[in-house]
């Protein structure tokens, strides 16, 4: 493709979306799949979801209490650090503010440290955290996850780029300060908003 042609599909796709597409983004249909390291396999049998740090009394899901927690659907836009957007995504899970209802968080809480399945980590401020359309997610335009976009459980903030929704999710915790998870470690910007394209430090 031409930087003539490339130049041609983002004045198209800036007119589609106009405010939703971030500077420097482009329209893909398909769904990449970027991931650092194996993907893991998860026993639903033995996967916990923990929620510890600043909180007074951490608090553990199993899988099938993490179910049983009140569902929503939210539509959301991906935006990847790379430079690829894919719009109008249906994701079904559990609000991360309804998530928090079940624990009572210090008032030294200022951020979070999303820890995964395989190891991976990456750091949310709690305020974006704490956004009405930001969840832990489970299924993707009415199907289940696959194990390569997160199966059994991805965060989805749909306000940052999508490295932030991280894949795997096993645990929530809450620190007093912020601090760079895995990517921010190697130089990728330390919040990550699309349209100021944070994109590394």
């Amino acid at each position: 493709m031409s930087l003539f042609d490339i130049y041609r599909r983002r004045q198209r796709d800036r007119e589609l979306y106009g405010d939703r597409l971030p500077p420097n983004q482009k329209v893909v249909d398909d769904w990449p799949v970027l991931t650092y390291g194996a993907t893991p396999r998860i026993d639903l049998e033995k996967w916990r979801l923990r929620l510890f740090g600043e909180v007074e009394e951490e608090k553990e899901f199993t899988w099938q209490e993490f179910l049983a927690l009140p569902r929503v659907t939210v539509r959301s836009d991906v935006h990847c650090v790379t430079g690829w957007s894919k719009m109008d995504n249906e994701w079904e899970g559990v609000l991360v503010k309804e998530l928090l209802k079940h624990v009572r968080l210090r008032p030294a809480a200022k951020s979070v440290m999303v820890h995964c399945y395989g190891g991976y980590t990456t750091n949310v401020l709690l305020d974006d955290l704490l956004r009405d359309d930001v969840l832990l997610a489970y299924r993707h335009n009415g199907q289940d996850l696959t194990p390569e976009h997160g199966w059994p459980l991805r965060l989805v903030v749909p306000h940052l780029y999508f490295w932030k929704s991280a894949k795997w999710v096993r645990g929530l915790e809450f620190l007093p300060e912020d601090r760079p998870g895995f990517w921010e470690t190697y130089g990728y910007h330390i919040r990550g908003d699309p349209w100021k394209e944070e994109r590394y430090s």
